[in-house]
């Protein structure tokens, strides 16, 4: 059987991640992790000695500098051949750039360092019981003192509760004088006051999402990340990278599925004929198909403006929301074909599924995507006005 060539273009990049996953084997790594009950440690430090981790920030914080096309191509690759698993332990050093950006140089050293050699995790914590989507409802309050600040407050679905040495902590500072808006702390995660408890999520389960509490937690002024009230600004530009990027992990992961499902098709039979003689089970996979080739270039689009340096929020806010839906879709109809083999365990067609559902509630639900693509159509007017503008439930 000839199956299509996937809509990436060629890169030395993919082949790096091709030998990565000769010497370590990614896609048995991310069969693996989906058990939850630990970390995948091998699998992150595997992608700090191949230089996988932090591939577009600037090499002068110890990145690889690549433009976002090129990321992009290694991340699909990623995801294709290790899931999301491999593919967003990769992008963790993006999702904490703020540290790399804002942060003093000894925190950098004794944080950022580690973390983009696959030695340590830092944790992005900015939703909590009351506050997803709506970032200006964040309670955690940081009550200024004369060397630093007094935490108090809760956060929830927080990616590596239990793992991570330090976390970007998005706060309110009180206080006389305070601003108004959110500051962001880099908060290491053993000091005294804080009370951690991973859950149990439905997919990327490896993430090990919970609670983390902040009782009374002093954390050093020097620890503060940019300007008090100033965080937002930060988060969204960081956001729009992260949304862009995503979409190329959903699109690897969900190409996968679909190359299964195809074979699985062509060689399954029934009642005396191959699945894909069936137009029931052929035409899905043919859509799908379509679909995938559709939504790499839209995202491609994308990558493009942001490699020339062109503002892309709302862009970027709808290449995520298109690249997730069609890779779900994707996965749904390869776990289909498969029957009820595709429902188990047995193969990774359930846990692609479980795993790309994420896409629609997390870095900004599909609903606060669409409104910041429509207030950019109609000129900044949108049918809903509010905070949720572009604010996220941010998960690792």
């Amino acid at each position: 059987m000839n199956l299509p060539e996937p809509p990436v273009a060629e890169d030395p990049i993919r082949e790096e991640v091709r030998a990565l996953d000769r010497a370590v084997d990614l896609g048995r790594s991310y069969r693996w992790a989906d058990r939850g009950d630990t970390f995948p440690w091998a699998t992150f430090r595997a992608l700090g000695r191949a230089r996988l981790l932090g591939l577009t920030l600037p090499e002068a914080v110890g990145g690889r500098g690549l433009p976002m096309r090129r990321a992009a191509r290694a991340l699909f690759e990623l995801a294709y051949r290790g899931g999301t698993t491999a593919a967003k332990l990769a992008l963790q050093p993006e999702f904490s750039s703020l540290l790399a950006r804002r942060g003093s140089p000894a925190l950098v050293a004794a944080y950022f360092a580690p973390l983009l050699a696959g030695e340590m995790l830092v944790g992005n914590q900015i939703t909590e019981p009351s506050a997803g989507s709506d970032v200006g409802a964040i309670g955690l309050t940081a009550r200024r003192e004369s060397d630093g600040y007094l935490l108090d407050g809760t956060k929830s679905q927080a990616a590596f509760a239990e793992e991570a040495a330090a976390a970007i902590v998005y706060v309110r500072v009180v206080g006389p004088g305070a601003p108004d808006g959110i500051s962001a702390l880099l908060v290491p995660q053993e000091a005294p006051g804080i009370d951690r408890a991973a859950g149990s999520d439905y997919g990327e389960r490896w993430m090990r999402r919970g609670r983390v509490g902040y009782r009374g937690v002093r954390v050093p002024l020097a620890h503060r990340l940019g300007a008090e009230g100033g965080a937002f600004a930060d988060l969204k530009e960081e956001l729009t990278h992260e949304r862009a990027l995503l979409g190329a992990v959903y699109l690897g992961v969900a190409w996968a599925g679909w190359e299964e499902a195809v074979r699985y098709a062509g060689e399954r039979h029934t009642f005396g004929r191959p699945l894909a003689d069936r137009q029931a089970v052929a035409f899905p996979l043919v859509e799908d198909l379509v679909r995938l080739r559709a939504a790499w270039a839209q995202l491609d689009l994308l990558l493009g403006r942001l490699d020339a340096g062109e503002p892309a929020e709302a862009e970027a806010a709808l290449s995520k929301w298109y690249c997730g839906e069609v890779a779900l879709r994707a996965a749904d109809h390869a776990m289909q074909v498969h029957g009820g083999a595709g429902y188990s365990e047995e193969l990774p067609a359930a846990q692609r599924y479980r795993d790309l559902r994420s896409a629609r509630v997390a870095h900004g639900t599909d609903e606060v995507l669409r409104h910041l693509a429509a207030r950019r159509l109609w000129g900044g007017r949108s049918a809903t006005t509010g905070a949720a503008a572009s604010a996220p439930a941010k998960k690792g």
